[in-house]
């Protein structure tokens, strides 16, 4: 999957990005007030796709 998609699946599950690291960004989920990383990768394994999801408590893509 590639990362502008996934930020795109968070952000439309009301995720925002918390602040940007060296080598990846922080999302939280307000809502559930839960926090993952994304990794600055061009594409984002599905294992790790479906991990942040269930990170944040947000459907899986």
């Amino acid at each position: 999957m590639k990362r502008t998609d996934l930020i795109r699946h968070l952000e439309s599950h009301g995720c925002r990005m918390l602040r940007e690291g060296a080598a990846h960004t922080i999302y939280m989920a307000p809502v559930v007030r839960k926090i993952s990383t994304v990794p600055r990768h061009r594409e984002i394994n599905d294992y790790l796709s479906r991990k942040i999801c269930r990170d944040l408590e947000v459907p899986e893509p």
